[in-house]
């Protein structure tokens, strides 16, 4: 009996033995593959101005990498007098490695008409951005037949700063809301200083000729019927005219500095802060220079005719992408962080460097609570009231205004000519030119 029961044993050890050895034996897990590394972008960003703003912009363009490791960003700067030259150079040379895939750029309705510039509405549609957050009429200037081709960086805030120690040693109170055209000359009186031959010596405010429409907009005239599609002069409208002999008149009378003397002497910036004008109308940019100069200075909204209005020109130099970037997904984050609250707009006005495209920024504790003047409630106040009219947005505007508006404008500021006689024949010269350009398109 145990025989056999040995038996049956051997028999199933033998059988189990067969089973495994043909059981098959199942492999080592696959491991996965190596992920490929993300792939670098390389974009050139175009921009002028000196080795300081070069440091600055630098700055930015180091901190939108360490936020998009995958996009680089190499830098071409070149001075303002050789700017535009160059960067239209490398555009006609029809090499996509050559463009700039960003650019800094002004004025922008120009480089689009001749086809250079990306239309940035499918990325804007896109992505979502949002434009309500732009001062009003800002976008105009950077618009092209309806579509938008940039986002201005900022938006030209003009504010009038004055010295508060040559306030106080005048007896003259300090500026605020209330100022009309009157109270600026009743206090421009007392602010100009002039020596025992008469020659003047502090003059009570310094204004480039060039920021005249602010005056016009503010008295109700107007420099043209229409900013983009213009059919005619409206510098002869009799509030155009007393705006301008509004201005004209304190340079006659020497409260303010005529605009050859002004740029004889180094500027606004420059006769402010060696005291030899008591105030400025400018915009932001003076603000880091005062600053560091240590002036006892603040800003105040700029005085209106009675009746008039506040009113500020829309303008800004904008970001822009070229039409022949061969990367224009990745420029475009780019050019949006540019643009972005958390981005660009905000580093630029940690530095104290702009007065911010979007009010989101402006109306931050970033901006507000940065740095002086005290009153940024007088900034944010005008730029509330930008709009257009300071400058026209169509393609042959500059060519308009360097041939004919700024030469006869200088001319009323030398005290060469009468507005009354001088702008009605200007407008002459102005409506020929609109008509041998075809305007009105139609």
């Amino acid at each position: 009996m145990a025989r056999r029961i040995w038996f049956v044993l051997s028999v199933l050890v033998a059988a189990l033995m067969v089973a495994a050895a043909c059981t098959p034996v199942p492999e080592a897990p696959a491991q996965p593959a190596a992920s490929a590394a993300p792939q670098t972008v390389t974009l050139t960003w175009a921009f002028w101005g000196s080795p300081e703003e070069a440091a600055s912009h630098k700055m930015v363009a180091d901190a939108f990498m360490k936020a998009h490791p995958t996009i680089k960003i190499e830098t071409w700067n070149e001075p303002w007098s050789d700017y535009f030259t160059k960067i239209q150079a490398l555009w006609a040379s029809n090499d996509p490695k050559a463009v700039p895939d960003i650019a800094f750029l002004w004025p922008t309705p120009k480089y689009a008409a001749e086809g250079v510039l990306e239309n940035l509405d499918p990325y804007i549609q896109k992505s979502g951005y949002n434009l309500d957050d732009y001062w009003g009429g800002l976008l105009e200037s950077a618009r092209y037949k309806g579509s938008v081709y940039g986002l201005p960086r900022d938006i030209e805030v003009n504010v009038l700063y004055y010295n508060k120690d040559l306030f106080d040693k005048a007896g003259v109170k300090y500026p605020d809301e209330t100022w009309t055209w009157d109270d600026l000359l009743a206090a421009a009186q007392k602010l100009t200083v002039k020596d025992a031959s008469g020659k003047v010596t502090q003059y009570a405010l310094a204004m480039e000729g060039g920021k005249y429409s602010k005056w016009v907009n503010q008295n109700g005239g107007a420099i043209l019927d229409d900013y983009v599609n213009p059919s005619k002069c409206l510098l002869a409208t009799p509030n155009s005219i007393a705006a301008v002999q509004f201005f004209a008149d304190m340079m006659n009378k020497g409260y303010a500095m005529r605009d050859a003397d002004l740029s004889q002497a180094g500027g606004d910036q420059a006769v402010f802060q060696s005291g030899q004008a008591a105030m400025i109308i400018q915009n932001t940019s003076r603000v880091s220079s005062f600053n560091a100069a240590k002036i006892n200075y603040d800003v105040a909204v700029v005085p209106i005719p009675k009746g008039g209005k506040r009113w500020n020109p829309a303008g800004g130099a904008a970001w822009v992408m070229s039409a022949k970037s061969d990367n224009k997904d990745a420029a475009w984050t780019f050019l949006s962080w540019l643009q972005s609250k958390d981005g660009g707009q905000r580093l630029y006005t940690e530095r104290g460097e702009i007065f911010p495209a979007l009010k989101s920024v402006a109306e931050s504790p970033v901006f507000m609570t940065n740095q002086p003047p005290a009153n940024k409630k007088g900034i944010v106040d005008e730029a509330a009231a930008s709009g257009v009219g300071g400058f026209g947005y169509f393609p042959e505007w500059g060519e308009l205004d360097s041939s004919i508006i700024s030469p006869a404008m200088q001319k009323i500021w030398a005290g060469e000519a009468d507005p009354a006689q001088a702008l009605p024949e200007l407008c002459k010269r102005v409506d020929q030119f609109l008509k041998d350009k075809g305007y009105p398109k139609k």
